[in-house]
Order: structure tokens, then C-alpha cells, then sequence
């Protein structure tokens, strides 16, 4: 009976389905989803601030969310606005720099747009009433104070220009360059430079409360502390339960120059000052006497410690914790190289920074020696220790540490080990980009399978990364890109990035605008449940309706998502059916023989992989399942071992009997290529007519994009079409001939003074103009010929050259 069968299904097949498979390629690192400004604006995710000019520089913001209000700092601006929406009930202070400040910035060297100006740089918040500002002033920093608050239903919002001061130490000369601040107990600790040539770098403490002033520095006299220091972030975080334990954590890079060589490196660095210090009494005076500092490493290891590293810290994100005395760090760093270029992101546990901080001093005799372990006597108490009646109370201040601590401290600021990622590398690399990785911001998400730490990061170049590292099996990691999206009209760096977990939005400034961004655009995903599976956003589920925003407290059952594996088919209980009863866009694409024809097929998906099939009909095909029951068909080979295993494919019309798919492998020689696009057919054959099945496969899901129905025009039909064209062409111009010389012949006939002779002389220019203008193109061609050869023989002789 069954031998039987096979003539039988020879002769009834009327499809076959050939397979064109794709060459595997890694796509775990590309974006899945890529939007444009304008894609954005389409799906209400992104607000452009409509104050935005070019140059007008939003670098600092100052988010309040109990309030739900943001101030800006720009160039000559200061910027209140809503957090609901950016453009709603805008108020803004104008202060500029002075004119006679701007005239010496300008004889000074510096820039009219991009130096010359106030760019404000510090927006902290002093008390409930008041914010302390500073600005540039165009080389010349000053600070003040901004009143902010409510009067019968007003909005208080005004510079008390009456009370500025100085703000050298306070703010940066230069509206470029990398700066920290942050404001604690009415302090300010602030990492900037105190000269106008930005050489001598410092980290001070200014402000507090009228009765307790206690300006505090870093040691210039001292090398070993600060070389070229670029201030990134500063927090204040707590050791301990007990206030007196306290400390300021700043983050910056700086210059480190290897004794063996005259190189100078770059290399990033963690700090840290006690809150209470208040200084030496005889020796640092009105210096820190509790400042250490200890190396950040972000490297991916590699053989025999021959690691990559990198070393520029761009910025530094704290992503809150249950303990706030331990939050996670995360830090954006890129190369130094001008070879390999590269960015990475490193999280750092601050168990592992202070371990290192309690942990062995560096010890280095003179500038010309390396840095070693010091194995000499600590003194009591332990250096960079905070005073505090716990541990010693006859030591209440600073200024009752020994003179041999103050010493101590003084040559020994640098810690001998190192702090490491807590995975041991980076849980997110850019390699081999045309961008530079700038901001981070980490928002912590509940999903219905665990959680997740989403990674939000600007680059230089205006747009915005949206990833998440997610822990498999073993603790292996796997990196996901969910979107990149594009939140500039034209490419800016990005400057600076603040989230509002309660808005549910980010808040992005660069040199030439201010931008509003939702966190997630569940509904961009698609409108199936595979789709919503297939995003593995942790912001993301399927409601049973639409892909919506994520709820933790909603109904078990209505809730679909995967972000750890993205299987569909797991989640998705009906995703069986959808697949069997696929509605894909169907479109019919006619091509001309002989010619090229593409078969577009673009996927939402850019972590997808596109296959191809074809179905086609005929006897041709009938042959061709012959052929795979072993008859030979001409100038094709039987099936091979080695060929690829493509399972089985339903063949229609045959009492439900499954044949195996013949695997060809394309060349790009050859007459089909599969681009990014599409499918481009060059030299188009009549075989090539059928239906062209587009499928994404993402993991081990596969479902159909399109489908094409290509029909091919043989090329002696269009010929003899082009025929009866030209044929109906010259019928149309003869109709007009003979339709013009009926006007002709009217007019002849009433005009008394138009003779026949004129008439005459008329329709034989007229002719002559048809026929010239029938074969300009070919004249005109034929005359610059002929031009060119009476210049090839007739070129006069040149004199001969000296």
C-alpha cells in the first residue's frame, strides 16, 4: 500500500516548498527594536521641550519629585517646569553674564558661544524654600540664591541678584569641563578646578550653617592626591547607623604616570571624605585629613591577565537598595585608546569599596619609585578614619587626631588594591560602534519572573540605549538590548539623564535640547501575545488584550511575559492557533523577465533572523518531489547526507503526507541575494514565479512577515505590449496632425489675407522643428562628437614647457 502511494503523490502534488536558509549570525547585542525621532513622536513617548534652542546647553537638572516640578540649568537660563509635561506652565529667569565679564572672556582667548556666557552649572537644593545656583559667568563663576515657592496660588520663582557671591571652588571655570557637586546638611561638597586655566583641581566643602562655616580643601601642596582630577559624581552615603560615621563618596578620573616610563595613563577613581572633618590643627590646616582614594577597574578579563580595560569614567548612576547604606554602582566607562574604541558598564557593591578602603595603604618613597604595599606601622587611629565617640571618646574632632595620623595621611592618601565589578567584568559592552556610551540611569523592575535592573544609557551622538542584563542558568549573564531609540531631531551628546520612578519618565538634556522620554512603549511591541513575549521587557505584559504595562498586583492569569527566555510558546497559550491561522500582509509583485526584481521583507525585530520560502506549482515542481523518492532530475543532483536538515513541510493537496525539503545554499554570486531588506532576484526566470514566504525566527519561534506573490511577465510579451504602444502613439500623432491642419485649413479659408504660399512655409517649419525635436537628444550627441574631433586634430601646437 505504501509503495503504492508514491506515483500516486507524484503525480497529485501540485506544491513544493523550497527552503533558502540564512547564515547564523550572533544578533544579541543588536537593538531589537530601533526607533526614530519620529517613530516617538508617533507613538506620544517623547516630549521635546519646546524652549529648546541650538547652543542654549541643558546640562544641569535638578529633579523634585514630591513637588513634581524640574529645574534647569542652561546657558543665560533657569528653567522651571512641569514633570508631568515639560512645556506645560514653563517660568524661567534670564541671568547672563555681565558685558564687561564677556568682553575680558572674549580678549582672553575663549569662545563668543560656546565660553562666553553664564552656563549654570550648580542647581542644589539649600532648604524647602531655597535653591543655591551658580553659573560660569563667562570665566568669572558666581552663585546665588533662588527663591522658589507659592503665594496666593502664584508660583514664587526669582534670582536674588542682591546676594550673589563669588563661586571660585564652587563651580568650574570652564562650562565644559566634568564637574560634581552635591549639597548635604547645608553644605557643599563640590570636585572642581580653582584656576581659570583649569590645571589646579580640587574637592572642597563650603556653605553650612551661619553659626558653623568650615571651608575645607584638598591638599595642593600634595601630588599624590589629585593629578588632573575630572570630578564625575559625588554622594553622600552612610557607614553605618551611627551619624558620625558619615561619608562623601565622590567619583572622578585623573592622570597616574608610571614611574618606568614618562607615559601618562589615565586611570578612574573612587574617594571619600569623613562629614565631620574639620581639618588638622597644626598641620593640614583647613584641609581634609580624612581623604583616601582607591583605583576602579572596569576590564573584561582576558588570557594570562592580558585584560581590556577602561579606563575613562564617563558616569556614575547609585541605584538604591532596602539598605541605603548599600547601594548598587554603576558606572559608564570607555577607552582611552585611540585604536580600540569601546564603552562598558560596571557595577560595584559598596562592601567591596570599603573593603578596600579598610583594607592596605600604597606606599610610594618619591616620584620616581612605584606604588607598593605599605608594610610599615598604621598609626591609631586607623587613617581616614571618621572621629567619633564610638570608637575613641577622648578623640571628638580632627583636630584631635595625633600629628603621626595627620603624617600618615598626608603621604598615604592612595589605597594598594584595587575595587572589581561584582560579576568580574562588564554586564554590558559597546565595541566597534560609531558612539560613545555617556549616561546611565538603572531603574529596578518587578516582572512576573524575577527582577530586573533596567539600563538606560545616553551616548554622544543623541541617542538612547534601553537594556537589561538577565542571569541564566549556572549565573551566566546574558545582555539584551531591547530598543535604541533616537530621541534628537539631529545628533547630540548627551550631557545628563535623571529618572523620575514615580512619572515614569526620563528627563535628557544635551547641548542643543531638553527631552521627556517614557520609561516603556509597551504598545510599539505589536498587537499579539507573541510579540509581547518576544520583547522581554520587564516593563511589558500580555493582558490578554494588548501588550500593556506591567502590573505586580493584577490577576495571575491574565498576565503573559517572559523576559528571562522570550519563549512565546510557553507563555503564550493560544500561540499555536495564531501561528496556524497567520493573517500576514500578502501583497502581489509583478517583474519583467530578464530583469531584477527585491522582494522587500524588513522585520520589526532586528535580533530577528529572516528566512525564505517559496511555493511554487506546476509540473516542474511535481518533478522536483519526484525527485526527493529518488528519480534524477536533469541538472540536479539527488539529496545529500551533508545537506542541511530542514524538518518536514505540509504538503498540501496529498491526504496530509509530509515530504522532507531540499536545503540550497546561496552564494552571493549567485542569481538571488538576501540583503537586510529583502530578497533581490537578479535576471529574472519564469521559474521564479510563486509565493515568497517571509519568516522572522527569534530564538525558536517562527512566524510569517509577509507574503509575496510574484508573477513574471515573459519578455516577448512586453515587447510585443511595447509594440502596440508605439503603435497606438503613432495613431494619437497622426489624429493631432490631422486635427491641426483642420485648423489650419479653417483658417486658410476665413482669412483673405493668409495666402496658401504662407501656409505652406508654415507647415514645412513646423515639420522641420517635429523632426529635430524627435531626435535632439541623438543630434545633440552626434554634434559634441564631432566637436570633439575637430578639437583632436585641430589643436594648436603649445609652446614647450621650461
Amino acid at each position: 500500500m505504501r509503495a503504492s502511494q508514491v506515483p500516486n503523490a507524484c503525480s497529485l502534488l501540485s506544491l513544493a516548498m523550497l527552503f533558502f536558509p540564512v547564515t547564523g549570525t550572533s544578533k544579541q547585542n543588536i537593538p531589537r527594536l530601533k526607533l526614530s525621532y519620529k517613530d516617538l513622536l508617533l507613538s506620544n513617548s517623547c516630549i521635546p521641550f519646546l524652549g529648546s534652542t541650538e547652543g542654549l546647553d541643558f546640562r544641569t537638572l535638578l529633579l523634585d519629585e514630591e513637588r513634581g516640578r524640574l529645574l534647569v540649568g542652561a546657558k543665560d537660563h533657569i528653567f522651571l517646569l512641569n514633570l508631568v509635561d515639560l512645556n506645560k506652565n514653563v517660568k524661567k529667569i534670564y541671568w547672563p553674564a555681565a558685558k564687561e565679564k564677556l568682553e575680558l572672556c572674549e580678549l582672553a582667548g575663549k569662545d563668543a558661544h560656546t565660553d562666553c556666557a553664564n552656563f549654570i552649572r550648580v542647581l542644589q537644593p539649600y532648604n524647602r524654600t531655597h535653591v543655591y545656583v551658580c553659573g560660569t559667568g563667562a570665566f568669572h563663576p558666581l552663585c546665588g540664591y533662588i527663591e522658589l515657592g507659592t503665594h496666593k496660588e502664584e508660583t514664587i520663582f526669582r534670582l536674588d541678584t542682591q546676594n550673589l557671591e563669588s563661586g571660585r571652588l564652587k563651580c568650574p571655570f570652564d562650562p565644559q569641563q566634568p564637574f560634581a557637586s552635591v549639597m548635604a546638611d547645608e553644605y557643599l561638597y563640590a570636585g572642581t578646578a580653582s584656576d581659570f586655566l583649569g590645571k589646579d583641581t580640587a574637592l572642597t566643602r563650603s556653605l553650612g550653617p551661619s553659626h558653623d562655616h568650615h571651608y575645607i580643601r584638598t591638599d595642593i601642596s600634595e601630588h599624590y592626591w589629585l593629578t588632573g582630577a575630572k570630578f564625575i559624581a559625588t554622594f553622600p552615603i552612610p557607614d553605618t547607623y551611627n551619624p558620625d560615621d558619615d561619608k562623601i563618596y565622590f567619583f572622578f578620573r585623573e592622570i597616574s604616570q608610571d614611574s618606568s616610563t614618562s607615559d601618562k595613563t589615565i586611570l578612574s577613581r573612587v574617594g571619600r571624605v569623613c562629614k565631620n572633618d574639620m581639618g588638622g590643627q597644626r598641620s593640614l590646616i583647613n584641609k581634609w585629613t580624612t581623604f583616601l582614594k582607591a583605583r576602579l577597574v572596569c576590564s573584561i578579563p582576558g588570557p594570562e591577565g592580558a585584560d581590556t580595560h577602561f579606563d575613562e569614567l564617563q558616569d556614575i548612576f547609585l541605584l538604591s537598595t532596602r539598605d541605603e547604606r548599600n547601594p548598587l554602582v554603576y558606572g559608564v566607562f570607555t577607552t582611552t585608546s585611540s585604536v580600540f574604541k569601546g564603552s562598558a558598564v560596571c557595577v560595584y557593591s559598596m562592601a567591596d569599596i570599603r573593603a578596600v578602603f579598610n583594607g592596605p595603604y600604597a606606599h610610594k618613597e618619591s616620584a620616581d619609585h612605584r606604588w607598593v604595599q605599605y608594610e610599615g606601622r598604621i598609626p591609631y587611629p586607623r587613617p581616614g578614619t571618621c572621629p567619633s565617640k564610638t570608637y575613641d571618646p577622648l578623640i571628638k574632632s580632627t583636630r584631635d587626631f595625633p600629628d603621626e595620623v595627620i603624617s600618615f595621611i598626608k603621604r598615604h592618601p592612595l589605597m594598594y588594591k584595587s575595587v572589581y565589578p561584582l560579576t568580574g567584568g562588564p554586564v554590558f559592552t559597546r565595541i566597534n560602534v560609531d558612539y560613545r556610551l555617556t549616561q546611565i540611569v538603572v531603574d529596578h523592575v518587578m516582572a512576573e519572573d524575577g527582577q530586573y535592573d533596567v539600563i538606560f544609557l545616553g551616548t554622544d551622538i543623541g541617542t538612547v540605549l534601553k537594556a537589561v542584563s538577565i542571569t541564566k542558568e549556572k549565573w551566566t549573564k546574558e545582555e539584551v538590548v531591547l530598543e535604541e531609540l533616537q530621541i534628537f531631531k539631529h545628533p547630540s551628546f548627551i550631557s545628563t539623564m535623571e529618572i523620575s520612578q514615580k512619572q515614569q519618565q526620563l528627563y535628557i538634556g544635551s547641548r542643543d535640547g531638553l527631552v521627556q522620554l517614557s520609561l516603556h512603549r509597551c504598545h510599539t511591541y505589536g498587537k499579539a501575545c507573541a510579540d509581547c513575549c518576544l520583547a522581554r521587557d520587564p516593563y511589558c505584559a500580555w493582558d490578554g488584550n494588548s501588550c500593556s504595562r506591567y502590573a505586580p498586583t493584577s490577576k495571575r492569569r491574565a498576565r503573559r511575559q517572559d523576559v528571562k527566555y522570550g519563549d512565546p510558546v510557553a507563555q503564550c497559550w493560544d500561540v499555536e492557533d495564531s501561528i496556524s491561522h497567520e493573517t500576514a500582509d500578502e501583497k502581489v509583485i509583478f517583474g519583467i523577465e530578464f530583469n531584477s526584481t527585491f522582494l522587500e521583507c524588513i522585520p520589526k525585530s532586528q535580533q530577528a533572523s529572516i528566512r525564505w520560502y517559496i511555493q511554487r506549482s506546476g509540473e516542474e515542481h511535481r518533478e522536483e518531489h519526484c525527485l526527493l523518492h529518488g528519480r534524477r532530475h536533469p541538472g540536479r543532483r539527488p539529496p545529500q547526507s551533508g545537506d542541511s536538515d530542514l524538518g518536514l513541510a505540509q504538503t498540501a493537496g496529498v491526504w496530509g503526507y509530509k515530504a522532507p525539503l531540499i536545503s540550497l545554499q546561496l552564494k552571493a554570486d549567485e542569481r538571488i541575494i538576501k540583503t537586510e531588506h529583502g530578497l533581490l532576484i537578479r535576471s529574472l526566470q519564469r521559474r521564479d514565479a510563486g509565493a515568497y514566504f517571509c519568516k522572522a525566527q527569534e530564538h525558536t519561534f517562527i512566524h510569517t512577515i509577509v507574503k509575496l506573490n510574484l508573477n513574471v511577465i515573459e519578455n516577448g510579451q512586453m515587447e510585443s505590449t511595447q509594440k502596440t504602444e508605439d503603435e497606438e502613439g503613432r495613431v494619437r500623432d497622426l489624429l493631432t496632425e490631422s486635427r491641426l491642419r483642420y485648423k489650419d485649413y479653417i483658417q486658410l479659408v476665413s482669412s483673405p489675407s493668409f495666402s496658401l504660399d504662407e501656409y505652406c512655409e508654415q507647415m514645412w517649419h513646423r515639420e522641420k522643428r517635429r523632426q529635430r525635436n524627435k531626435g535632439g537628444a541623438k543630434w545633440k550627441h552626434v554634434q559634441e562628437m564631432k566637436k570633439k574631433r575637430n578639437r583632436r586634430h585641430h589643436e594648436p601646437a603649445r609652446p614647450p614647457s621650461t
